[in-house]
């Protein structure tokens, strides 16, 4: 079954954008410059940020559900990113860290987890979006914790242009 991986929506961050540091850190936020890659990856493009490039440090709501497993930990988001990463493809930025693989029920409860490689994550994520108690699914970086992205089901076609519908 096909999935999706969405980066976070770069609206609630805009206005973080070009504040002076003593606005930021009113915020709990702090601006830093890449200085490597890998290193600073980005919550909202799903790539590693370039060195010299400006990056926001920030605490983030990632799994805001009423239970248990209600979270938040710190994330980057390069400071100027507006366009949200969406696509069925495992993004690079995943491939050469370990990660964890946690799969949330509809009440918003864990009912797997995994840490694995993520040069070889593509299977896992195939295998349990495809499991009907399975709704969704949250990458993080496993040696920091930290939240990467969201995995979904993919949307099943509708229908019309570049769809092709089987009706024998």
């Amino acid at each position: 079954m096909p999935f999706r991986i969405r980066g976070l929506d770069p609206g609630p961050f805009i206005p973080l954008y070009g504040l002076g540091e003593e606005e930021l850190a009113a915020r709990g936020v702090t601006r830093t410059i890449a200085d490597r890659t890998p290193g600073y990856p980005d919550r909202i493009e799903l790539v590693d940020v370039e060195p010299g490039t400006p990056v926001l440090l920030l605490n983030y709501l990632h799994q805001p559900a009423p239970t248990a497993y209600r979270s938040s930990h710190a994330i980057f988001v390069r400071e100027g990113a507006m366009r949200a990463y969406d696509g069925g493809q495992v993004p690079a930025v995943f491939r050469p860290r370990p990660l964890s693989v946690r799969a949330f029920d509809a009440r918003h409860q864990m009912v797997d987890a995994e840490l694995i490689a993520g040069a070889d994550v593509d299977p896992l994520f195939e295998r349990w979006i495809s499991v009907p108690t399975i709704e969704y699914l949250h990458v993080h970086y496993a040696v920091r914790g930290c939240f990467a992205a969201r995995v979904e089901r993919a949307a099943k076609p509708q229908g019309g242009a570049g769809c092709v519908v089987d009706d024998r």
